[in-house]
């Protein structure tokens, strides 16, 4: 597990699911965005679109269920992020 995924796993401050961190993003919230390699490519592009543009960097996590799982949630998700303090 990568650094920044361990500090999203004890993190306070984040959102999970595509709609809340495309929310976070766009309101210059998100410190960094982590999006689920098996996740379908269109449900992602916009995020990641958004990401690159507002310069906010994009960690991948190798499947869903490992982002759910560190996210602390019961579910799969495909996107995730850690807000800024």
């Amino acid at each position: 597990m990568s650094a920044a995924l361990t500090r999203l796993k004890s993190a306070k401050d984040k959102v999970v699911g595509l709609k809340q961190t495309m929310k976070a993003v766009q309101r210059g919230q998100a410190e960094i965005v982590f999006l689920a390699e098996d996740a379908e490519p269109h449900v992602l592009r916009d995020l990641q679109n958004l990401c690159e543009e507002l310069a906010v960097p994009i960690e991948w996590v190798a499947s869903m269920h490992e982002l759910g799982k560190a996210a602390g949630i019961q579910v799969s998700s495909a996107a995730a992020a850690l807000l800024r303090v």
